[in-house]
């Protein structure tokens, strides 16, 4: 399902990614559009005033004129010489303007004769009158040049006007339709963006769902293996304990049998032997063989005890905890030159836990002889009321609980058959700092 997903994600990226750069194109498109209607609008602007602003100027250097004709006077002619010095100022920005427009260029060509050609009228009458040619000035003014020039001049104004005006327009139109055509531009954009959104939302959602089933299928197989694996620690723990039951078991019956059958026969030869040698007496050879092999029989029933001992320790039954384990250290430390110190409480637990405490002590004091290189060693077993802690320590060279030897599977063993027993064994060691084993057992009802 997982794979499906990312074409459909290729999918939403890829609608979102054309939409910017249609948002970017339309954005640009419109910008450059409004951008040039905008410079049109103002050069039409700027070419409307000014052709009004000539038309102004002309006409009140034609008023000035007027005036200074009828009264003479030198005050009204400076109107007329301020506009007549403005007048080819604005048709200098006139030219600039219309730079690059043959068809305007023309037209303002024409206003410019006419605009020189009544500003010569003008100026003659003015010189006239000034040198005093009254009739010659009346006569040029009765003239209709003036006045055909004048109407000459507005329309050819009122012709670029109406040309800059059309070009307003235009400009004006253009940027209403930048504007239009970007506000559907970003509607469409706006749309194509919620609809790859959707299309994201819609993707997250059925990623998350198959993310949470894939998660539930894993957290249902995860508790299906660790039921199985709890179920087969639970199998193996029983058997294990079920086995050393059954060791224990056997143990006690080859206890039993040698007691039994292996005693009774090396006492009886012992006894034939004994016979034998109050007999012959006067032998002394067969009497050194015979009591040779008395010797013999004597070491093959220690031998046979020891044996037994290991196997089942009678002396647990018949005279305690306490007793057995310090026979038990009392012999391991004639047999390794170990010194052993003893700390032993009265304890109340019961037979099973019992033969757990010397098991656990026995196993402990066999993996000293064999591992520690210790010289000295101590067991500790004191009475908490509710529970019961035996310590076996040493002071040997220790080892790292991280990184067991494949040797120590005695220490699994023994764990084992503490938790079997429902106590706690806890193993501290260091390289150089010796070992120490603490079991916790909780105590028997008295």
């Amino acid at each position: 399902m997982r794979w499906l997903a990312f074409p459909k994600m290729a999918l939403g990226l890829t609608l979102a990614v054309l939409a910017a750069l249609v948002l970017v194109g339309i954005n640009e498109a419109g910008y450059r559009q409004s951008s040039q209607a905008l410079t049109e609008v103002g050069d039409a602007q700027r070419a409307r005033m000014v052709l009004n602003l000539m038309l102004q100027n002309v006409l009140d250097a034609e008023t000035g004129q007027r005036g200074y004709l009828l009264t003479g006077e030198a005050r009204y002619r400076e109107p007329y010489d301020n506009a007549v010095k403005q007048v080819d100022g604005h048709m200098a920005a006139l030219q600039i303007l219309y730079a690059g427009r043959p068809a305007e260029l023309a037209q303002l060509s024409q206003l410019a004769k006419h605009v020189g050609r009544k500003l010569a009228e003008m100026e003659m009458s003015v010189r006239l009158r000034q040198n005093g040619n009254e009739d010659a000035w009346k006569f040029v003014i009765t003239t209709d040049v003036g006045r055909e020039e004048m109407d000459s001049i507005r329309n050819e104004i009122s012709d670029l006007i109406a040309i800059r005006n059309e070009e307003l327009t235009r400009g004006q139109l253009q940027i209403a339709k930048s504007l239009r055509f970007a506000r559907i531009g970003i509607g469409l954009v706006a749309l194509a963006g919620l609809a790859a959104f959707f299309l994201y939302l819609r993707q997250t959602h059925a990623l998350r769902s198959v993310g949470e089933r894939q998660q539930k299928a894993l957290e249902y197989e995860r508790n299906a293996l660790e039921d199985e694996v709890r179920e087969r620690t639970t199998t193996l723990a029983e058997l294990a304990t079920h086995l050393q039951q059954v060791r224990e078991t056997e143990r006690g019956y080859l206890a039993r049998e040698l007691h039994d059958e292996l005693g009774s026969l090396l006492t009886a030869a012992k006894l034939d032997v004994a016979r034998l040698k109050s007999r012959l007496t006067d032998s002394p050879d067969a009497t050194q063989r015979l009591q040779h092999l008395n010797e013999l029989l004597n070491s093959g029933i220690a031998l046979k005890r020891r044996i037994i001992e290991d196997l089942r320790p009678s002396s647990l039954s018949n005279l305690g905890l306490v007793a057995s384990l310090e026979i038990l250290g009392r012999e391991f430390a004639e047999r390794s030159n170990i010194e052993i110190e003893m700390v032993l409480e009265p304890v109340v637990l019961d037979e099973s836990n019992q033969l757990t405490v010397y098991r656990m002590v026995q196993e402990s004091l066999t993996n000293i002889s064999k591992y520690a290189q210790a010289t000295e060693a101590s067991i500790v077993m004191k009475n908490y009321g509710n529970h019961v802690v035996v310590e076996v320590s040493d002071n040997g060279k220790g080892f790292d609980t991280q990184h067991s030897r494949p040797s120590t599977h005695g220490l699994a063993g023994m764990r084992h058959r503490v938790e079997a027993a429902k106590g706690k064994l806890n193993v501290s060691s260091s390289e150089g700092q010796g070992t120490r084993l603490s079991a916790v057992l909780p105590s028997s009802p008295a």
